[in-house]
């Protein structure tokens, strides 16, 4: 079914996964407490910027938001590694415990209560990631043959750069933005995984064109992003951007990736309850007024 990823220094399987949940975590924490600075700027930017470069270069004047930008930089290191010695559904699974940062950062910073909604929502996003690390495969997954792995990430380029095609025509809304923003970043995602797949193979021409394309892709999901942040109130942007970046990777997972499913505990029923649990924790997170302004960025 393939071979570990795992480089040989780290030590033994159980460690190998320790290291990789514990990456994801560290990954998802910085992007998440980056996106808290980045809210601090990103919503005071002229109408007129949308879907335009200038938007980015008006924001990079801004030293809370390159700090933002610069603690989301970071995490493409710990989210490599996190790939490289975990499964990919519990990386990507993990990746949805940072919203927990950002609703104590609304308490902090926006002297904000939490409802009983959003505790419901804290419990199912743990249980959820704990269910599905426990019952996840050995990590032998690679990904597939060229052909599918550049189709799968061909359709994701083509989702999040709908918007310029479309635009100022009757399909330009800001629903689209919404989900074109949330492809874009799951397609950084993936292409991530690419990145670290072909890096611990020694395919570094492959490695460094994955990287550039999800970089690419990043730009526009940040762009298309903060334009649906300026025409719809972050309570609706963030709650469906984030679901679509969240776990639209986990539903492409098989067409690009080999994964020894034969493996996984009790025929792969934890993993689906887990992701059940965390995809209405983090809907439920997400909702909270705090979590949506903080993650508008």
């Amino acid at each position: 079914m393939g071979h570990s990823f795992a480089p040989s220094w780290i030590g033994k399987p159980g460690d190998v996964f320790g290291l990789g949940l514990g990456a994801a975590l560290l990954a998802s924490a910085l992007v998440n407490v980056g996106a808290a600075l980045q809210a601090l700027e990103a919503r005071t930017t002229p109408q007129r910027l949308g879907l335009r470069l200038p938007l980015l270069v008006a924001l990079a004047k801004r030293w809370r938001w390159l700090l933002g930008l610069s603690l989301a930089l970071i995490a493409v290191a710990p989210q490599v590694l996190a790939f490289a010695t975990a499964p990919f559904v519990v990386v990507q699974t993990a990746l949805t415990a940072g919203l927990l940062l950002l609703l104590r950062l609304g308490v902090v910073m926006l002297d904000e209560g939490v409802r009983i909604s959003a505790w419901i929502g804290v419990l199912a996003i743990v249980s959820g990631v704990a269910l599905v690390s426990w019952g996840a495969p050995a990590h032998n997954e690679t990904h597939r043959g060229g052909f599918v792995v550049i189709g799968v990430v061909a359709a994701l380029v083509a989702g999040s750069l709908a918007p310029w095609a479309v635009r100022g025509s009757r399909l330009d809304s800001s629903l689209l933005l919404i989900i074109a923003s949330g492809i874009g970043f799951a397609g950084a995602n993936v292409t991530t995984k690419l990145m670290s797949d072909d890096a611990q193979s020694a395919h570094w021409p492959i490695a460094i064109a994955w990287a550039v394309l999800g970089l690419a892709m990043g730009v526009a999901a940040t762009l298309t992003g903060m334009t649906a942040f300026q025409r719809r109130s972050a309570s609706v942007v963030v709650p469906l951007s984030t679901t679509v970046q969240t776990f639209l990777p986990i539903l492409l997972a098989p067409l690009f990736l080999r994964e020894a499913l034969s493996s996984a505990q009790f025929v792969g029923m934890p993993i689906l309850a887990g992701l059940g649990a965390a995809f209405v924790g983090t809907i439920l997170v997400v909702r909270t007024e705090g979590v949506s302004r903080l993650a508008a960025a």
